[in-house]
């Protein structure tokens, strides 16, 4: 579908006019590809982006929930990625505090680890340094345990806090995509580039893309434009391939397992050391649940699951709930509590290493025939890259007004909270869903402005996203819309009664084309949110 500010377009209304002359053509529809869109129209060019997929189906959907500066990455000697990374998330918290939250942290300190807690705490002074102040301190043993009485007290001596942040990774896209859109940009979900454009010399000079939504019967269009962005993430080689360009990414998969707070409770986030290998894992409280992980590790093709979706593997649920029996060993932590899972690709330009962990997570910018790449970084960085990449297809453009001080998002106003509707609340959904849907609360019925059991979410947002946000798959607006399948129960399965009667209107489906997303949805996470 099309993402439009003010109402769901035809599919077929855009599909007539994409034979305009476009100023830039955006592949890929994450955070990379959403920032460079945004920023792209901000400065005064003509651009389209195209997804593959949904918007965030891939890493931007399946990251760590963090925007964190990468404490880690000190340990691997990547400082300037890390200065980089310290500053864009404190710019995030300042101008998108209704969607990006700070998270303090916590690492415990036991005896027998004091070589690596010491440099934990020579790595949070850096950590602070760098990003201009001082949120980082010591906690006694007794201060520990109170927070986490489920943690192992043999040889506690402490522990050590700082502070980072969280978001909704999906909803950072989505909210990058509605600001660009309300200035003229164009983008399209289920639209996956299958050739590129040359001219006679061999540059790229557009796209050929097909219609893989449900009603587009597999037609194609040609489209141009004076530059063409490839922001693909782990798919990047696939797209470079068509200029012939030799491969320069390791996937790395990470996955996460989820539990639900009433098994794993924790007031802010832990970093756990895992005993077998060392490595730096994290628990963190989301939106009402615990997310625990991540892994890093290569992910070859026999991975891929027939939905094209990565998976955690047997071997990472054991690594995981090994690193949080040895953490936590009071929350007697079993497969059986795990609420889901989810794994995402992470698109490192490799450098050869053995160590997955200790791969850059710095970007790189590669123009091969015309076709321009962007690919690595953080979602915390994608302002970063977005900066970068415009730059780097400037001489196409000599139009363009490209001021690195814009802001990162367009400044909210005062907020006219409804009646009725508690201050929080509408803070939170103004800033994933805009001032639109807070005007439209009041003409929700009553029992359409209830939270949906057990979640952060009320009826109102299904019915508001399912119309407005381009949902093509019900998938889409149960995993990545809102983010049902990876909070409720079994995927949210049990909730289908109750959303049918929302979805079926809001969507136009007919009794059989939501019974054949039923069953794709159950099919899909079962196969890849669920236990393997």
């Amino acid at each position: 579908m099309v993402m439009t500010q003010s109402e769901l377009v035809d599919r077929e209304s855009l599909w007539s006019v994409l034979d305009q002359n476009w100023d830039v053509i955006v592949i890929g529809g994450g955070i990379t590809g959403a920032g460079i869109l945004r920023l792209a129209v901000q400065s005064g060019l003509k651009t389209i982006l195209f997804e593959a997929n949904d918007f965030a189906y891939g890493t931007s959907s399946r990251s760590s929930k963090l925007v964190h500066g990468g404490l880690r990455y000190l340990k691997n000697g990547q400082i300037n990625v890390t200065h980089e990374s310290v500053c864009e998330r404190d710019r995030m918290l300042r101008e998108a505090p209704d969607l990006v939250s700070p998270l303090r942290f916590i690492i415990p300190n036991h005896s027998g680890g004091r070589s690596a807690v010491s440099q934990y705490r020579l790595g949070v002074i850096i950590y602070d340094l760098l990003g201009r102040k001082w949120q980082h301190g010591s906690l006694t043993s007794d201060c520990m345990a109170e927070l986490f009485p489920q943690i192992d007290p043999h040889g506690l001596l402490g522990g050590l806090y700082y502070y980072d942040a969280e978001t909704d990774d999906a909803r950072l896209v989505l909210r990058l995509m509605r600001e660009a859109l309300a200035r003229g940009g164009v983008c399209m979900n289920y639209t996956p580039v299958i050739d590129l454009l040359k001219t006679g010399d061999g540059q790229v000079c557009g796209v050929r893309v097909q219609d893989r939504s449900i009603d587009g019967e597999g037609r194609t269009a040609e489209v141009c434009a004076r530059a063409v962005i490839n922001a693909t993430g782990p798919w990047t080689d696939e797209l470079r391939a068509h200029v012939a360009a030799p491969s320069c990414l390791r996937k790395l998969r990470g996955s996460h397992l989820v539990f639900p707070s009433d098994r794993l409770h924790v007031p802010c986030a832990m970093t756990m050391i895992h005993p077998r290998d060392r490595r730096t894992m994290f628990i963190i409280p989301w939106q009402g649940v615990t997310v625990v992980g991540t892994t890093d590790l290569d992910h070859p093709p026999e991975h891929e699951t027939r939905y094209a979706e990565p998976r955690i593997q047997p071997e990472e649920v054991d690594y995981i709930l090994e690193a949080l029996q040895a953490c936590l060993p009071g929350a007697c932590l079993q497969s059986g509590d795990i609420l889901s899972t989810f794994a995402g690709l992470r698109p490192i330009v490799s450098a050869g290493g053995r160590d997955p962990s200790k791969e850059s997570r710095a970007h790189v910018i590669l123009v091969e025939d015309g076709l321009v790449t962007i690919t690595g970084g953080k979602l915390t960085t994608y302002r970063v890259m977005a900066h970068s990449v415009l730059r780097a297809v400037q001489a196409k453009l000599p139009h363009m007004k490209l001021v690195s001080k814009r802001p990162l998002f367009d400044r909210l106003g005062e907020a006219n909270i409804p009646a009725g509707m508690l201050p929080s609340y509408g803070y939170r959904t103004r800033a994933r869903y805009g001032d639109r849907f807070l005007a439209a609360w009041d003409g929700y019925p009553k029992a359409l402005q209830q939270p949906m059991p057990g979640l952060p979410y009320t009826w109102a947002e299904l019915d508001w996203v399912a119309r407005y946000e381009a949902v093509v798959h019900l998938d889409d607006l149960w995993l990545r819309r809102l983010r049902v399948g990876l909070l409720a129960p079994h995927g949210g399965v049990d909730l289908f009664p109750g959303a049918r009667n929302i979805v079926q209107p809001a969507l136009r489906w007919d009794d059989a084309r939501w019974s054949r997303e039923e069953m794709r949805y159950r099919e899909l996470w079962y196969s890849c949110y669920d236990l393997p």
